[in-house]
């Protein structure tokens, strides 16, 4: 809720309280079942592990410059 359009005073405990709310009803992103605090943001440690080996494969990747190492040296593929 938009903290302008609210006719009661905003505190913190009602701040805390929406945040507790939204925590309560986030879901797995791997399933969508509901999270479980142990396996944050999952519900499992199989959708945990899920999502591990989609880094590992290549399923998601950061974007970047190809022409760049990771210590940030250029790559044009001439000796130097």
């Amino acid at each position: 809720m938009c903290l302008l359009a609210r006719k009661q005073p905003v505190t913190i405990s009602s701040i805390m309280s929406e945040h507790a709310d939204n925590a309560r009803t986030a879901s797995c992103p791997i399933c969508r079942k509901p999270v479980v605090d142990k396996f944050r943001p999952f519900c499992s440690k199989r959708c945990a592990d899920v999502d591990l080996n989609r880094w590992f494969t290549g399923a998601y990747v950061v974007a970047g410059k190809e022409d760049e190492d990771e210590d940030g040296a250029r790559n044009d593929g001439e000796a130097s």
